[in-house]
């Protein structure tokens, strides 16, 4: 049987964070929002604002609703404010060491029933549940970007997840108006099992010189109708998110086709990640994205 879930916490506030936690205040939950950099968790605030302002503008929520759901959201940079917490949804960094660590200083502050969910789009939830105290209590929960507006919910159960644990996540996905979908825990999981590898390929249709930036994303923008060119989505996803799910994918399944390509890894090294640093396979500097290549 499903357990009620009231007291939500978030625990980093990057693009994912800030977006699981701006649903589960419009839900109706009050939440705890943490990152150890306070200036990181004070402009997650001001993102959530300001899309919150956007869904007030289209007329999807009002702005009395708009100010209720700002007021449910606590912020801080320390793990206590999850001690009465009924979930905790880990969103940090697509590093499995960083994860562990988190959980570590996580874990002793939960309560002994809390559930603790891990939005990894990638990595191995058994693995990362045998690092808690509480592998039966843990699952992933796998939101799409941006959260706000994406349907989807992958779960994901770990060997040792219960079943109760399982259909709570369910139901609380549900109540957020998401659209839970069942996944087995093999690398990257459904969405990106399927979409990495076609923004790797794009990546090595650039590599190989068969089209330019424009020439790919234009392709398959009005041959394939996708809304967004696969390289101007791997700038905004993050192309460091990118190469680390072809990582895992790689080395979780030992086959050659998820070889992430060397111009992916060389834009890393560069530091060129994307929109969220100004440029990756567009330049964003300017008032309209430059292709870099």
């Amino acid at each position: 049987m499903a357990k009620k879930i009231g007291k939500v916490g978030v625990i980093g506030a990057g693009q994912m964070g800030n977006g699981i936690a701006h649903v589960c205040a419009l839900g109706g939950h009050d939440v705890y929002f943490m990152d150890v950099e306070k200036d990181r968790v004070q402009a997650a605030m001001q993102t959530i604002d300001r899309n919150m302002g956007r869904q007030v503008s289209r007329e999807r929520i009002t702005e009395a609703e708009k100010k209720k759901a700002l007021k449910r959201i606590v912020t801080g940079t320390t793990p206590d404010g999850f001690a009465d917490c009924a979930l905790v949804v880990e969103a940090v960094t697509e590093d499995e060491q960083v994860k562990k660590e988190v959980y570590k200083e996580l874990c002793p502050v939960l309560a002994p029933d809390c559930l603790l969910a891990t939005n990894t789009s990638s990595i191995s939830i058994t693995r990362l549940g045998a690092q808690t105290d509480r592998p039966g209590l843990f699952l992933g929960m796998h939101f799409m970007n941006p959260v706000p507006v994406m349907e989807l919910v992958e779960l994901i159960r770990g060997i040792a997840t219960e079943p109760e644990t399982f259909e709570t996540a369910r139901e609380f996905a549900a109540a957020l108006g998401k659209i839970p979908v069942s996944a087995e825990d093999f690398p990257a999981f459904i969405v990106n099992r399927i979409l990495l590898p076609m923004i790797n390929e794009a990546v090595y249709t650039l590599y190989e010189g068969v089209g330019s930036v424009e020439a790919i994303d234009h392709a398959m923008k009005l041959g394939a109708h996708h809304p967004m060119g696969p390289l101007e989505l791997a700038d905004f996803i993050g192309l460091d998110i990118c190469l680390a799910v072809m990582n895992v994918l790689h080395e979780g399944l030992a086959d050659s086709k998820y070889r992430p390509c060397p111009l992916l890894v060389k834009y890393v090294e560069a530091d060129w990640l994307g929109r969220k640093t100004g440029r990756g396979f567009y330049d964003y500097s300017g008032d309209e994205p430059v292709p870099t290549r």
